[in-house]
C-alpha cells in the first residue's frame, strides 16, 4: 500500500493577498472622493448664491433660486394668511376673519435664508454631508409663519363689543301700591387672552379651523322676578279686611297694605329669587291698637245670695275672656294673602271664667252673711249719689276666690265720663272742687269697713287728708279713722279673702245709705278693735269764694269745717283663741275750714276771709 508523503510548504511574507485588496479599495475610494469633491466644487460653483439641488421649503422645490427668487416664489405659492379661514363661533353667531386679520404673517425671508444655508454652514465635512443629503435624500425647510397676538386681540376686542354685556339684577320694589319690576340678565364677557391662546395651534400649522370663543358668563343673584311681582300685584289688588264677630271690620287699603309687605332675597340650589311676605313686626304694630279695643277679661258669673233658700240667684252670666292673639292673626293674614284672600278673621286667645252660670252656693262654700256694714251720704248732691251708685254697682254680685286679693282700682277700672261717672265735688289739695268721680271714696270707705269688721287682712289702705263729714254720719258710725280713699290708678285699696270659702259681695243703696254685705262661710273668727284720738287742731276761719253763677246777695256753704286730729285704730282678729292678725291703722287729719260761695256784689259778713285776699 502506497502512502503518500507530505511535502513541506515554502516560507513566505504574511497575508500577501489582503494587502493587495486594501490598496485597491483605497485607490477606488480616493478616486470617488476626488470625484465627489470635484463634483461638489462644480455644484457649489454652479449654485453659488442659490439653493442647492434637493432643497425644498414647505415641500416646494427651490433649487437654483436665489434669496429674492425664493421669497417671491414662496409668497406666490403660500397664501395662507390671506386665503386661510378661521371661523370664530359663539352659539349661532359666527365671525370669519382671515388669518392675516388675526396677525398671521408668512416669514418668507426666514425661509429663504434657511434654504440658502443648507450645505453652506459648519466645517467642510458638515457642509459636504449636507450637500450629499440634499442631493441624494433631500432637505425640507418647514414653513415659518409669525403670529402677532396683539393683532388678534385687537380683532377680538371688536368681537367683544358685540358679545359683552353687563350683569343686571332683577328688580322688584313697591312704589306706594304700585309694583315695579324688571327682569335680570346674565353678564357675558369674551375672554380675549384665552381665545388668542386657542388660535396659536391652527395658525401655526396654517390650517383652517373653527374656534369656540371663550365666553365667561356672570349670572346675577336674581335673574327672574316675575313670580314675586305677580304675587305682589295679587296681594295689592284689594284691601285687607280684618273682622270678628261683634266688632269691626277694619280695612287696610292697598296703599296701607303695601307698608306691611317685605321683599327678601333668598338663595336656593338654582340661584336667588325674591320672596314676598308680610312683615310680621309691621303688621303686629298695626294690630296693637285693636287689642286695646277687643281684649276683655274673663268675667265670672254674678249672683246674689237668697237668705231664705240659701241658694245663689244668677244676676249676670259668665263671659269668656279673650285677648287678641297677634302672632296667630299675623300668621292667618300671611296665609290668606298668599292664597289670594283678603278677608281674615281675627284670632283670639280664650280664657274661661272661673265661675260659670250653674255654680252653686254649696260648691263655692257660701252659706251665710259674714259681715254687713253701711255708710251714710245724706246731704250729697245728685251727681255724688250717681257716682256712689255707679261705683257700688261694680261690686254687686262679685265673687272673690279663696286666697285672692281684691284690688278696688282693678274692679273700678277707668273712672271717667265715658264710663258713666259724673262731675261732683272732690278734695283736691286744700280745696273742694268739681271733678269726675266725686263720691267714689264713699264706696272705698264702706268696702274698707266691711273688710275691717269681717276680719280680712288689709293689704293697702290710704286715709283722707281731711275728715269727711259723710263718713262720721249715723248712729252706728265707727267715727274718724276708718275711711279709705281711692284714686285710680295711683291710690288703691286691697284686701285678701283668706277664708277657705269664696266671698260674695252685695251692694245696695237704700235711702241715703250704702249697704255692703259679705257672704261666705263663718269660720269662727272674731274682730276686736279700738280707736284712740289725739292732737285735735281747730279748723281755720271760713273762706269765701266768689261764684259768678250765683245771684247777688246769695251765699251758699259748699264745705264744712272739721278739726285736725290724729287717730289710731287697732284691730285684733282671733279664731279659737288664736290671733290671726293684729293691725294698727294710723290717720293724721289736717284741719279743714268751712267754705262759702257767694254771688258777685254780695255783701259779706264783717271780717270774712275772701279767697283772693
Amino acid at each position: 500500500m502506497r502512502v503518500a508523503r507530505a511535502h513541506p510548504q515554502p516560507r513566505s511574507t504574511p497575508y500577501p493577498p489582503l494587502r493587495g485588496v486594501t490598496l485597491m479599495a483605497l485607490s477606488a475610494m480616493a478616486i470617488l472622493v476626488a470625484g465627489f469633491l470635484a463634483t461638489s466644487l462644480l455644484v457649489r460653483a454652479r449654485y453659488a448664491h442659490q439653493a442647492l439641488p434637493g432643497v425644498r421649503v414647505a415641500r416646494l422645490a427651490v433649487a437654483g433660486m436665489d434669496e429674492r427668487q425664493i421669497e417671491s416664489f414662496l409668497r406666490a405659492q403660500m397664501d395662507y394668511p390671506s386665503s386661510g379661514l378661521i371661523l370664530l363661533r359663539d352659539g349661532e353667531r359666527i365671525w370669519a376673519p382671515r388669518p392675516a386679520e388675526l396677525g398671521a404673517v408668512l416669514d418668507s425671508a426666514a425661509m429663504a435664508r434657511a434654504a440658502l444655508n443648507v450645505g453652506r454652514q459648519g466645517g467642510p465635512l458638515q457642509r459636504l454631508a449636507e450637500q450629499w443629503r440634499a442631493w441624494f435624500v433631500g432637505v425640507n425647510i418647514p414653513a415659518v409663519i409669525r403670529f402677532d397676538g396683539r393683532a388678534a386681540a385687537r380683532y377680538l376686542a371688536q368681537v367683544a363689543a358685540e358679545i359683552d354685556r353687563p350683569t343686571r339684577e332683577a328688580v322688584l320694589r313697591l312704589e306706594g301700591s304700585q309694583v315695579v319690576m324688571s327682569q335680570g340678565q346674565s353678564g357675558r364677557r369674551l375672554n380675549i387672552p384665552a381665545t388668542v391662546e386657542k388660535l396659536v395651534h391652527p395658525i401655526g400649522r396654517m390650517i383652517d379651523a373653527q374656534i369656540e370663543l371663550v365666553i365667561e358668563e356672570t349670572p346675577p343673584r336674581v335673574l327672574e322676578a316675575g313670580e314675586a311681582a305677580q304675587q305682589a300685584r295679587r296681594i295689592l289688588s284689594a284691601p285687607l279686611v280684618l273682622q270678628t264677630e261683634g266688632a269691626g271690620p277694619w280695612v287696610f287699603e292697598p296703599q296701607h297694605l303695601a307698608s306691611f309687605l317685605r321683599i327678601d332675597l333668598v338663595q336656593g340650589p338654582e340661584g336667588g329669587k325674591y320672596r314676598l311676605q308680610v312683615d310680621p313686626q309691621a303688621l303686629a304694630t298695626a294690630l296693637q291698637p285693636l287689642a286695646a279695643e277687643l281684649d276683655r277679661p274673663a268675667q265670672d258669673a254674678r249672683f246674689i245670695f237668697n237668705d231664705d233658700t240659701k241658694a245663689l240667684e244668677l244676676i249676670a252670666p259668665a263671659q269668656q275672656g279673650r285677648s287678641l292673639d297677634i302672632p296667630a292673626t299675623v300668621s292667618a293674614v300671611q296665609e290668606a294673602l298668599a292664597a289670594g284672600e283678603h278677608n281674615v278673621e281675627l284670632r283670639f286667645q280664650i280664657t274661661e271664667p272661673r265661675v260659670h252660670d250653674d255654680a252653686t252656693a254649696e260648691a263655692l262654700g257660701i252659706r251665710e252673711p259674714v259681715v254687713v256694714v253701711n255708710s251714710y251720704f245724706g246731704g250729697s248732691d245728685p251727681a255724688r249719689i250717681h257716682n256712689i251708685r255707679t261705683a257700688a254697682a261694680a261690686f254687686h254680685g262679685l265673687l272673690v276666690a279663696p286666697g285672692e286679693t281684691l284690688s278696688m282700682a282693678e274692679v273700678l277700672g277707668d273712672i271717667s265720663l265715658d264710663t258713666g261717672y259724673a262731675e261732683a265735688l272732690i278734695i283736691f289739695g286744700d280745696r273742694t272742687i268739681k271733678g269726675v268721680g266725686g263720691g267714689v271714696c264713699q264706696v272705698s270707705t264702706t268696702l274698707f269697713r266691711a273688710a275691717f269688721f269681717g276680719g280680712y287682712p288689709i293689704l293697702e289702705r290710704h286715709p283722707h287728708a281731711y275728715r269727711v263729714g259723710y263718713y262720721e254720719l249715723g248712729a252706728n258710725s265707727p267715727g274718724p279713722g276708718l275711711d279709705a280713699t281711692v284714686f285710680v290708678p295711683l291710690v288703691d285699696f286691697k284686701f285678701t279673702n283668706d277664708r277657705e270659702a269664696w266671698l260674695l259681695m252685695e251692694t245696695y243703696i237704700v235711702g241715703n245709705r250704702l249697704i255692703w254685705k259679705f257672704y261666705s262661710s263663718d269660720d269662727g273668727r272674731q274682730v276686736e278693735w279700738s280707736s284712740r284720738q289725739s292732737n285735735p287742731v281747730e279748723p281755720p276761719e271760713p273762706l269765701y269764694r266768689e261764684n259768678p253763677d250765683l245771684e247777688k246777695g246769695e251765699i251758699r256753704q259748699v264745705d264744712w269745717e272739721a278739726e285736725g286730729l290724729d287717730v289710731t285704730v287697732t284691730r285684733t282678729v282671733r279664731r279659737g283663741g288664736q290671733v290671726l292678725y293684729e293691725d294698727v291703722f294710723q290717720t293724721h287729719y289736717l284741719p279743714w275750714r268751712a267754705i262759702y260761695e257767694y254771688g258777685p256784689g254780695t255783701e259779706l259778713p264783717e271780717g270774712a276771709q275772701r279767697d283772693d285776699d
